[in-house]
């Protein structure tokens, strides 16, 4: 059985093939490959794009979707082993996952950080646990990574591009200023599949504090060692723009601050001019920019970046809902490939 929790578990090719499958999809929206199929959708936090491409998905596709809120329309879920319940929650992660793998054909599972204990959250407890329960395949709607996101950014870029390979495209990630912390998902997602891609990746950032978990930072130089690419670290705004084919925005909360993020803030606050503006697009390669959406205008990026013909953000929200498609068919489907 296989899952579909981080695009690090996959091959490129497995990749390539979702990526394919997801053209296709796009061509022609509707079809019975889910015939008769069902997902369980369980959104431990909010979602707008996420659950609205996946509902669809399964509709178009002719499966059922059901979704579930713990906590709210559905009970709350224990997922530390030896406890003894006797607080808010009311059923444990094992018979939870047990039983909706009776149910359903395939489990999707929304679940950010809590932003007290990067110790604690980089273990990635929620999604795991369903993986290790459940008897049909798992899917990761966002945790600590956002392989969904990964995949509907890369697809974008295959058709800016007008190539599957993207190889040697300079691709900068950069930092952005948000006036909260954030979840560190899409970041170490892009980074991941842009290494992955065989592209020349810089990871922009205002300083140390800034930088991504070891883990992804490790998968990163991996990655571009294996695909022929490269990846820096750079603190250098003008240096990192300069000659950029693709410019990816996020923000993200520095890591040795989580749970005391009154603490980060003074910091944070020196860097609004992180924001993605003309004047750094302009040092691009006619670079193409792209965010994963929300957006907060004129704090991430301009109306001026955002409106311009270089933003591709909107077709890659729009290609969630194909990539989507594409793992929930080959999961189900085409287990063989990974």
């Amino acid at each position: 059985m296989q899952h579909f929790l981080n695009t690090q578990d996959w091959s490129v090719d497995g990749l390539q093939y979702l990526l394919a499958k997801a053209s296709e999809f796009k061509a022609n929206k509707l079809g019975d490959q889910l015939k008769g199929r069902s997902i369980a959708l369980l959104f431990f936090n909010p979602s707008m794009r996420t659950r609205t491409s996946f509902e669809l998905g399964a509709f178009q596709l002719g499966a059922h979707a059901v979704v579930l809120q713990p906590g709210k329309d559905a009970w709350p879920i224990e997922f530390e082993l030896g406890t003894a319940m006797d607080g808010d929650t009311e059923e444990h992660i094992i018979e939870v996952a047990r039983v909706l793998s009776g149910y359903v054909d395939l489990i999707a599972v929304r679940a950010f950080p809590k932003f007290v204990d990067w110790q604690h959250d980089r273990q990635d407890k929620v999604l795991n646990a369903f993986a290790k329960y459940a008897t049909v395949p798992v899917i990761n709607m966002e945790t600590i990574t956002h392989p969904c996101q990964e995949l509907a950014h890369i697809l974008a870029l295959q058709e800016q591009f007008a190539t599957r390979d993207l190889r040697g495209r300079k691709y900068v990630l950069t930092w952005t200023y948000h006036p909260k912390a954030l979840n560190t998902a899409v970041a170490n997602s892009a980074l991941t599949i842009a290494t992955r891609m065989g592209m020349d990746v810089t990871l922009l950032c205002p300083n140390e504090q800034y930088l991504l978990d070891e883990r992804y930072l490790g998968w990163a130089e991996s990655n571009a060692a294996a695909s022929g690419g490269s990846f820096t670290v750079s603190h250098d705004i003008a240096a990192s723009y300069a000659g950029a084919d693709v410019v990816y925005a996020k923000s993200w909360g520095a890591l040795p601050y989580f749970g005391n993020w009154e603490a980060e803030k003074p910091m944070r606050e020196q860097y609004k001019h992180f924001i993605v503006d003309e004047a750094k697009m302009a040092m691009t390669n006619g670079g193409v920019f792209s965010h994963c959406l929300p957006l907060r205008r004129n704090i991430k990026a301009t109306d001026a970046v955002m409106d311009s013909k270089a933003c591709i953000a909107v077709q890659e929200a729009e290609n969630r809902l194909h990539v989507q498609k594409a793992i929930m068919d080959t999961l189900i489907n085409h287990p063989e490939i990974r």
